[in-house]
């Protein structure tokens, strides 16, 4: 089967057909280039998904992570992340080893297929070539014949008439002959000429042809087979990522099949366990017994030294404080319990000349008497700020006793390992200084003498910084109770009389002079231990919607606990309007939120807020 013999006249059809065959390939490199865009758009997007879900360092997020169901997810983000990777290395493979190659291939079969064709033509015009020199021969060989013929012809006519001279007849006779003799060379002229082409004609159908075709069907060949490998290689550029792939699957499921919900559980307890005996039964409070009422139910002056409704210390007493609405109990508790400052002498052009001041009130409404007591100590912080990122206390009294403990530990070790470091270093450099000593070409062993003084200095400043944290951790482990021990229900918090309060410590204890725990550090201890339960309580509090905005007419510098600083001219939410104590509680962001004097502020109520 040879297109030379069974397709020896179908030139043009062949050229066609060779053609499409080049126009497939280049459909196909286009198919494999779409492809291989679509496996890098795909791998970046499986990156973009993973890198969206992973947690952002230093944040809350990150705190998760701890959890096995969370290192699950992560893991599945980095194993998708390595899929992608796969789906790269698809798209890398198929351009090189198909796009490209191919791309190649297509450059040379075009010149192959223009030189063979172009053979293929020159044979064709050369048989067209010799074909019209044997018409023309031929044309020429039958003219003369005719000429010949005439002559002849005429040569008789005249060689009959009796009255033509002899001279004429004689004339005749030789043009017949020069046309005889004319006739016969271009009769061997074309038989020459037929002969050279039939010969030129059966190579060209029988050799020419037939090779010229023989080539182009084994390029055509070649393209197909060309064709075939590449789409074989096609498939195994996927086959070669499947067992990756499949690892990655793999990891996945190990990563699935870690999930431990115990020991999530177990971490949960350590993260958020507090240390604190919950709160023992409520006694029962006889009203039937005559008893002596307060004169105003708002002051806490007065229940302090009676029968105290907010008895904190007391052992029967359980926390009372689940039973009052979460916002108005922390707006009582953050809001400053001393009058707002009057607004500055030198006005702002936006300021408002008459501004309201802070009102002067015979009574100290409730929360300035509250707070007032909740901040006898400079000890006490507020709770919302430092919930809300205020200023943390060294000894990290204000976490409850369980969590201190664990940041104290997690303190010490860290100063452990910085001072294994130094004395790594301080060896290293001794062991440096003792080379110079023995080969002083080498180096001044002097040199070395103030960085070992000051590695030296710097150990001994972490040690006594490891003892400080230290004694703090061994005063926590030393209250805690005991996982065994049966210790007695409590109310959230221990009693007055117990020596050891939950968040005080040795700077504390040395406040008094003879060793002993006052009545006013008592208390101090039990708002501390109230401020813990309040934390734990407020925990999942939401944030108050905002009524309004306000725009700042002069800058205020928030220094006391509850408040907040603001700048002349910048924008705020107001979520809590002024109760009459000359303060508006503003929020800034999520995370900041405080209390400045209503007179430094310009506020634009939301009606339909204030309405709902």
């Amino acid at each position: 089967m040879s297109w030379g013999t069974e397709l020896w006249d179908q030139f043009d059809n062949l050229e066609k057909h060779t053609q499409g065959g080049i126009d497939t390939l280049e459909k196909y490199i286009k198919f494999v280039k779409e492809r291989t865009e679509i496996e890098l758009s795909y791998a970046k997007q499986l990156r973009n998904l993973s890198k969206k879900y992973q947690p952002k360092k230093n944040s809350k997020e990150e705190e998760e992570y701890r959890y096995t169901a969370c290192k699950a997810f992560l893991s599945t983000l980095n194993e998708m992340n390595d899929y992608a990777g796969q789906h790269e290395v698809i798209s890398e493979n198929m351009t090189s080893q198909i796009t490209m190659e191919l791309a190649r291939y297509v450059q040379e079969l075009k010149q192959e297929r223009k030189s063979h064709f172009h053979d293929g033509r020159k044979a064709q015009q050369h048989i067209e070539t010799c074909w019209k020199q044997l018409e023309s021969s031929k044309r020429r060989f039958e003219r003369d014949c005719k000429e010949a013929d005439r002559a002849q012809q005429y040569f008789e006519k005249m060689d009959a008439d009796i009255n033509v001279t002899k001279a004429d007849v004689e004339k005749a006779r030789q043009q017949a002959q020069m046309r005889h003799q004319m006739a016969e060379d271009s009769k061997a002229d074309y038989s020459s000429i037929l002969q050279k082409f039939n010969h030129e004609q059966h190579e060209y159908y029988h050799t020419h042809i037939p090779n010229i075709f023989q080539k182009i069907q084994e390029m055509e060949e070649r393209r197909i087979v060309r064709i075939g490998e590449s789409v074989k290689t096609y498939a195994e550029l996927d086959r070669q990522v499947i067992p990756i792939i499949g690892k990655c699957l793999d990891g996945i499921v190990k990563a699935a099949e870690s999930i431990d919900p115990k020991n999530d559980s177990q971490l949960a307890i350590e993260a958020y366990k507090s240390g604190f005996e919950p709160p023992g039964d409520i006694e029962f409070e006889d009203y039937t017994q005559p008893m002596k009422r307060t004169v105003s139910d708002n002051s806490l002056s007065n229940s302090r030294e009676g029968k105290s409704e907010l008895k904190f210390g007391g052992k029967s007493k359980g926390k009372l404080w689940p039973f009052i609405k979460k916002n108005k109990l922390m707006s009582l508790l953050t809001s400053p319990h001393q009058p707002p400052p009057p607004p500055p002498a030198s006005a702002s052009p936006s300021a408002v000349p008459n501004g309201p001041q802070s009102p002067k009130q015979q009574k100290e409404p409730l929360s300035h008497r509250f707070n007032e007591f909740m901040t006898s100590k400079p000890k006490i912080h507020c709770f919302r700020s430092l919930k809300r990122g205020g200023a943390t206390p060294e000894d990290f009294s204000n976490l409850p006793p369980e969590q201190r403990r664990k940041k104290l530990q997690q303190k010490v070790d860290e100063l452990n390992k910085e001072i294994q470091k130094e004395m790594d270093q301080r060896d290293a450099i001794t062991k440096m200084k003792d080379v110079y000593l023995k080969n002083p070409q080498m180096g001044d062993p002097a040199s070395l003498d103030h960085k070992l003084a000051e590695v030296s200095q710097n150990i001994e400043k972490l040690r006594l910084e490891a003892q400080k944290f230290e004694a703090w951790l061994a005063e926590v482990e030393g209250r805690l109770p005991a996982r065994s021990e049966q210790a007695r229900r409590q109310s959230g918090m221990y009693d007055v009389q117990n020596p050891p309060a939950i968040n005080s410590c040795a700077q504390d204890r040395e406040s008094s002079p003879d060793g002993s725990y006052t009545e006013e550090r008592s208390q101090e201890s039990e708002v501390k231990v109230l401020a813990t339960d309040f934390d734990d309580e407020f925990d999942d509090e939401e944030s108050l919607p905002a009524i309004g905005t306000c725009k700042a007419l002069y800058t205020f510098e928030g220094q006391n606990e509850g408040t907040i600083s603001v700048v002349e001219g910048e924008t705020l939410y107001v979520i809590e309007e002024d109760k009459g104590d000359g303060w508006t509680r503003i929020r800034r962001s999520e995370d900041e939120e405080g209390y400045v004097p209503t007179s430094y502020v310009e506020v634009y109520l939301d009606k339909n807020a204030k309405d709902s």
